[in-house]
């Protein structure tokens, strides 16, 4: 193709990553430091896209208003899916912006560029479709594909494993007949399907191609995710992205703090004296980590501070969080509690959504959460999973 036109769907907001996802949709949250959106936008355009349609919904404004009207010189327009009922609907918000064939992508999801080329090289004339496919994925959790001599027979979006479906890596090239099938086939539970749109499509007689390809694909489902993908990035060698150093230029480090690769610490950080950070920590913009302060395995979002004496390992922080003077986070094992869900021995320390203020000298049970704008009052030991504004008090 000499011009790429893409759509990304980034409208949802992630519910089952709450409370990260109070005031900010999925796709904002960060991947090490960087937005996942971005990351998608990057590798993208990595591959020659020319202009991209965005279908935002949960937490538009946000999205609307970090990214601007361009990315990296390439067009960015807005459609907007009012109400979230399915990827399906959401590509139909997009149809006015489109015109022809079309490269889709999810908005929350990382997927190397060697996914999308390979896809975008496996669309042939005679397809209306092209899906991505991954070998050795557990596709419970995601959709899964049927293939036959390179045909997509079957696509379900969660299916039971029976070791023959492979993973649908939720990248897709369309014709225009698309948008009349997943007009056709209606909708299910409420929601209109992307793959009900497919099989729609295979009904028709259409031929629909799966590309098996090979590379960096992960999702972040559930809070403690988030350090999985910012692992996952460090040893696929993806999360410095377009930016070369692992220590911002502009970052201050005391010379007597330690700095153990891997890690990340991103533009106006500060560490302080005796401080350690890493490995495998990810510190987003204008973040201090203050005198003999340990942080390790933890995506420390921006504005946050982790004061004097202050240990936090395997730990997720929100936006302006504060972890006062000589509180640890020891870091999982730990049960974690989703809605009315329990996870058990999940690799989480803690935790502590956008606001949270930890007043310090406090300890954590694995697998604590803390909602947003929350007050830890100092000497507490913290368990459980705590709604928003709360206080915790000795």
């Amino acid at each position: 193709m000499d011009s790429i036109s893409a759509v990304v769907l980034a409208a949802g907001e992630g519910t089952r990553l709450r409370p990260l996802t109070r005031h900010r949709p999925k796709p904002l949250l960060p991947a090490a430091t960087t937005p996942i959106l971005e990351r998608v936008f990057d590798q993208l355009i990595d591959v020659g896209v020319t202009d991209i349609t965005v279908v935002v919904g949960y937490g538009k404004n946000r999205v609307q208003a970090y990214f601007g009207p361009t990315y990296r010189n390439v067009p960015l327009t807005y459609a907007i899916q009012e109400q979230q009922l399915g990827s399906g609907h959401a590509l139909l918000e997009a149809e006015s912006a489109v015109d022809g064939t079309i490269l889709v992508v999810n908005g929350d999801q990382l997927v190397a560029k060697r996914i999308i080329s390979d896809v975008l090289e496996g669309h042939t004339e005679t397809a209306t479709a092209t899906v991505g496919v991954l070998n050795n994925r557990d596709v419970e959790e995601y959709g899964g594909v049927l293939l036959e001599n390179g045909d997509v027979t079957d696509v379900t979006e969660n299916p039971e494993t029976d070791g023959n479906h492979r993973l649908n890596a939720g990248v897709y090239v369309f014709e225009p007949e698309i948008f009349d099938a997943i007009r056709s086939v209606g909708a299910r539970a409420g929601e209109q399907s992307l793959p009900d749109g497919i099989t729609e499509l295979l009904r028709s007689d259409a031929i629909v191609r799966g590309v098996v390809s090979d590379g960096l694909w992960v999702d972040a489902t559930y809070p403690w995710d988030l350090l999985d993908v910012s692992f996952d990035l460090f040893e696929s060698g993806l999360v410095d992205g377009r930016r070369r150093e692992s220590v911002a230029t502009s970052a201050t480090v005391h010379e007597s703090a330690v700095v153990r690769e891997p890690v990340i610490i991103a533009p106006d950080c500060e560490i302080g004296p005796g401080a350690v950070v890493g490995p495998y920590a990810c510190l987003g913009e204008n973040v201090t980590v203050e005198s003999n302060a340990v942080v390790e395995r933890s995506v420390v979002d921006m504005d946050a501070r982790i004061g004097p004496n202050a240990t936090v390992v395997e730990s997720v922080t929100g936006v302006g969080v504060v972890v006062g003077a000589g509180t640890t986070i020891p870091g999982g094992p730990g049960d974690v509690r989703v809605g009315d869900r329990v996870f058990q021995d999940e690799r989480l320390g803690a935790l502590l959504a956008d606001r949270v203020h930890d007043r310090g000298a406090n300890t954590y049970v694995p697998g604590t959460i803390v909602g947003p704008d929350s007050n830890v009052s100092a000497g507490t030991t913290v368990r459980g999973t705590l709604p928003e504004e709360t206080e915790v008090r000795t």
